[in-house]
């Protein structure tokens, strides 16, 4: 008796181009830079142990460049694309808003409010001596402005049932935090002046050895409240009311997604910078290729989407010379736009 087998699904078509995609973007960022290495290279340097001792198989200077340098910038890009991207797509469920998004909600500019705080004032009280504390400062002030500035825009949604006043809200309270900002930048001394202003240019390479290690757990954490928050996202596609007479508890749910939201876009924001459109325009990417609106689908799938356009972002401005914002930006707001004009069709 011969047993017929279930061809693999569409889905499953995706997730796996999507993961080959991946692996070849990450691999393509490792070779590509300021000097090109052949793949080949690229991989002895990653997996030979003795790549450092064997001169015949890949030079001294290579493996540095690679597991000192690109390794870090690819890591994180990997990284901060499937945060953005996943924290994105709540904040859209929740709110039932296509062009909500960490940077639109104004939750970015919260957690650059709390490192402009310590990065300003951290010099005057003698935090940025110790490299530990200075990291750990770093991402704390960003996870507490991200979750001080979600819990505000939460608590108003819950009285203006209007999802285009909350939006217009969380861009006031955007440009409100950009003025509070200016005022300390122009207060602050030159050095921590400096500092700050690289910052806000949003970068994937100045993340060190000892901030990856945050970082890494932080989102991994992130992730996880997200995967856990999959049946509460699914019952609130239809409403809070809906979700209420489902049984919902939805006041531990909207609490469960904005830990989720704080660690995954805080986190990035803090270490990076402000990256924008990521956020925004990569989970309707994620929904028109798996044409779903299963969370169970849509989270790992906006996460390999993420990793996906951050990656080549990263790939494109190394190429160009160029800020990665910039690069971003470029390829995020024709989307956006799709999504301003056809948004009534949005999941």
């Amino acid at each position: 008796m011969h047993v017929m087998k279930t061809p693999p699904s569409r889905t499953t078509w995706i997730f796996t181009a999507l993961a080959v995609l991946t692996l070849l973007l990450f691999m393509a960022d490792l070779a590509v830079g300021a000097v090109s290495i052949p793949l080949r290279e690229v991989w002895a340097a990653l997996f030979k142990a003795d790549a450092l001792t064997d001169a015949s198989t890949v030079s001294a200077g290579t493996v540095l460049i690679v597991r000192r340098i690109r390794l870090i910038k690819a890591a994180v890009a990997l990284l901060a694309g499937m945060a953005l991207s996943v924290s994105g797509l709540q904040m859209q469920t929740l709110f039932r808003n296509p062009l909500a998004g960490p940077y639109v909600l104004g939750i970015s500019s919260g957690a650059s409010l709390g490192v402009a705080l310590f990065i300003l004032g951290a010099p005057i009280l003698g935090l940025t001596a110790h490299a530990a504390v200075a990291t750990l400062g770093l991402a704390g002030s960003a996870w507490l402005g991200a979750a001080l500035l979600l819990a505000l825009v939460a608590l108003v949604s819950r009285r203006v049932k209007d999802i285009m006043v909350i939006l217009i809200l969380g861009m006031m309270l955007s440009s409100g935090i950009g003025a509070l900002v200016q005022i300390l930048q122009y207060l602050s001394h030159e050095n921590a002046l400096k500092s700050f202003v690289i910052w806000t240019m949003g970068s994937l390479g100045d993340v060190t050895v000892p901030q990856l290690w945050l970082l890494i757990p932080a989102v991994l954490i992130g992730l996880a409240l997200a995967v856990a928050a999959v049946k509460p996202l699914n019952m609130l596609l239809l409403g809070e009311d809906y979700a209420r007479t489902m049984g919902l508890n939805v006041r531990r749910s909207r609490r469960l997604i904005f830990l989720s939201t704080v660690f995954l876009a805080g986190t990035v924001t803090a270490f990076c910078g402000p990256i924008g459109f990521i956020g925004l325009a990569v989970p309707h990417v994620a929904r028109m290729l798996f044409r779903e609106a299963d969370h169970r689908i849509l989270i790992p799938g906006a996460a390999l989407c993420g990793a996906v356009v951050l990656l080549l972002c990263d790939i494109i401005s190394k190429g160009l010379t160029l800020p990665i914002n910039s690069i971003t930006a470029l390829l995020g707001i024709p989307m956006v736009i799709w999504v301003v004009i056809r948004h009534k069709n949005i999941v």
